[in-house]
C-alpha cells in the first residue's frame, strides 16, 4: 500500500485534501491521513516514499505526547486500536491516521528559525535580515542565531506559494493577542523540542507550526516538528559556515536543484536511489529523536 488513499473508500466526507494528508469529517470531529506522498517547492511530486506517512504519524504522536504540557493539541487519539468499529474495518489507516478535535484554523504559518540556513541564509548574504528582521553582521551558513527567532508566513490554498509576512502583517490579520499568543507558543515549543533533540544527537534548525482554536484555546494541529515540517541535522556532523547534511526533506529538494528544474510542471519523478536514501533519513531521524526502532507493521 502506497499510503495514498485516493483509490480506498473509507466511507467518510472528503474535507480537505494537501499535498500530504487527506482530513475527513467524522461525526463533530476529523480523521487526519498521512499518505506517502512529498512536496517540494510547492508542487506534489509523482514518486511516493514508501512508509514516509508512518513515520509522520509516529513522530507527531511522540511530540504531541511530550509537549503537551506546553501547548494543547487536537489529538483525540492515534491509535488505531482504539478507532472506532467502522474505522477499525479499513487497514490502510493503521499507524498513518489519526482522530483529531474540530479546530478553527489560524491561517498563519509559524515558522521558528534557530540557525542560518535555507531562504533565511540568502537573504541574510543579501541583507543582513532574515524575513526583515535584523540580525548581526559576521553570521555564515548554517549559524547559530543568538535567539530563535518567529518569522511568519501566510497560509495559501490551491497551490498558491506562502508568502513570507512581518509580525505587524500578522498582527493586522489576525489581531495583537492572538498574533502574541502562536508567537509566544511557537517560541516555547521550539525551545523544549530542540532542547530534546540536542540531547539525542539533532539540531532542530528550523520549524513550522500550525494552529487552531477550540472552545476559545489556541491548539497546535496538524503535524509537528517532522522531517517534512523541519530541518533536521545531525549534532556530530555540524559545521558552521556550511551546508549540512540533513536528515529530512532537504535531499529531495537539494536533487531537485541539482537537475535544475525550473519549479514549474512538468514535475519530475524521483529516482530510487533518490527515494531509498530520502526513506532511510526519515527513519534516521525518527529513531534518533525517540529511541524508537521504526517498524513497518503493515
Amino acid at each position: 500500500m502506497s499510503g495514498n488513499l485516493q483509490n480506498t473508500n473509507i466511507g467518510l466526507k472528503l474535507f480537505h485534501r494537501g499535498k500530504v494528508r487527506e482530513l475527513y469529517e467524522f461525526d463533530k470531529d476529523f480523521l487526519i491521513v498521512a499518505s506517502d506522498r512529498i512536496s517540494a517547492f510547492d508542487y506534489v511530486l509523482p514518486t511516493t516514499i514508501p512508509d514516509k506517512g508512518k513515520i509522520l504519524h509516529k513522530l507527531s504522536l511522540f511530540w504531541f505526547d511530550l509537549l503537551q504540557s506546553v501547548v494543547p493539541n487536537h489529538l483525540i487519539t492515534g491509535d488505531f486500536e482504539q478507532f472506532p468499529t467502522k474505522l477499525k474495518k479499513i487497514q490502510e489507516l493503521r499507524d498513518r491516521s489519526m482522530l483529531v478535535k474540530r479546530a478553527k484554523r489560524i491561517d498563519v504559518e509559524c515558522i521558528v528559525r534557530g540557525y542560518l540556513a535555507g531562504s533565511g541564509w540568502k537573504e541574510y548574504k543579501n541583507s543582513g535580515t532574515v524575513c526583515g528582521i535584523k540580525l548581526p553582521s559576521g553570521l555564515k551558513e548554517s549559524s547559530k542565531l543568538p535567539n530563535p527567532i518567529f518569522t511568519p508566513s501566510s497560509k495559501e490554498e490551491g497551490g498558491k506559494h506562502d508568502e513570507n509576512i512581518t509580525f505587524d502583517e500578522t498582527v493586522r490579520r489576525i489581531g495583537p493577542e492572538l498574533a502574541a499568543k502562536i508567537k509566544e507558543l511557537s517560541l516555547l515549543v521550539y525551545a523544549k523540542a530542540s532542547a530534546y533533540a540536542q540531547e539525542r544527537g539533532i539540531i532542530i534548525a528550523d520549524t513550522k507550526f500550525e494552529f487552531g482554536i477550540v472552545d476559545g484555546t489556541v491548539i497546535i494541529i496538524d503535524e509537528i516538528l517532522t522531517p517534512d515540517s523541519s530541518r533536521f541535522w545531525e549534532r556530530e556532523k555540524y559545521r558552521e559556515g556550511f551546508a549540512q547534511d540533513s536528515l529530512d526533506k532537504q535531499f529531495v529538494r537539494d536533487y531537485l536543484e541539482s537537475i535544475k528544474w525550473n519549479k514549474q510542471p512538468p514535475v519530475p519523478s524521483l529516482p530510487e536511489e533518490v527515494v531509498s536514501k530520502t526513506r532511510s533519513k526519515y527513519i534516521e531521524a525518527y529513531e534518533k529523536i525517540t529511541g524508537n526502532k521504526f517498524k513497518n507493521e503493515m
